[in-house]
Parts: structure tokens; sequence; C-alpha cells
């Protein structure tokens, strides 16, 4: 599967969550500072609308126990930061980024997957709708480089 890569988006392998955030998956939920959270069992998204926010999230994940940056090869460990226009911000070898098609008419919009996964069903937040979206605000003529299939 695939979650949505909307605005800057920060994206969390669930095997770093369940192995070595302190508290675990319920520990991670209780300190997600918004509503825009997405799970496809492999991945896990929260967005953000600016640089800031997203950088505190991702401090306040090292300080639970994950690691950003693994300093052995500079590549990102268990999580990455993915701007919706210009992709994964570091070095990630576990990480795909492209476009999916949602059932809306040959629409378009960023996602994110595990690297060997075949399935692109897309996850996106409970409550999320195209319609008024980032997606929708940046329409589908973004430039992302491939489609996941």
């Amino acid at each position: 599967m695939a979650v949505l890569a909307e605005a800057l988006s920060v994206i969390i392998k669930r095997t770093a969550i369940d192995g070595r955030f302190q508290g675990g998956w319920s520990a991670f939920l209780a300190q997600l500072p918004q509503k825009t959270l997405c799970d496809d069992g492999e991945l896990a998204r929260v967005g953000f609308n600016d640089s800031v926010d997203a950088e505190k999230f991702v401090t306040a994940l090292t300080l639970a126990g994950l690691d950003f940056v693994d300093e052995a090869n500079g590549g990102a460990r268990d999580l990455a930061v993915v701007d919706q226009l210009a992709g994964i911000t570091t070095l990630c070898d576990w990480l795909e980024y492209g476009q999916v098609d949602l059932e809306e008419g040959g629409v378009k919009v960023a996602a994110c997957r595990l690297v060997g996964t075949q399935n692109s069903e897309l996850i996106t937040p409970q409550g999320w709708e195209y319609s008024g979206s980032m997606s929708e605000r940046f329409g589908s003529g973004i430039s992302v480089p491939n489609a996941l299939r």
C-alpha cells in the first residue's frame, strides 16, 4: 500500500515505531500533534503545513528513540521527510516516492510506499478528501518522477 505524501510529510517505518519508540505504537499515537496520521501497516505518515512544525516532530521522534539519519551512510534510517513537490529530502533506500491515481477521474496525488511493496492502494488520513486538499491546490501537474503501480 502507499501513504499520502501531501505538503510536508514525516514518514516513519512501523517496525521502528513498534520496536524502538519508547512506549511503542500507543505512545506514538498519544504524541501526535494533529490528525494527519495515515498508516498502511508498513509506514506511518504525519503531515505538516510548515517546516518548523515538521522539524519539531522529527526532534520529538528522535528523543523517543528513533534515528533520523544513519551516521554510517548519511541516509534516512527510521524516518524520512517528504516534500509533496520535491520528494524525499534525504538519501533514503527504503522509501519510494511517486504518484498514485485516485478513483476521481484520473486525478493523481503524491504518495510513498516501502520499497518492494507491490500494492499501490492509497491510504489517507481519516476524513481526508481530495476536494479542498493541498493535493488539489497544487494540481496533478506536480513533478513526481514515477507512478507507483
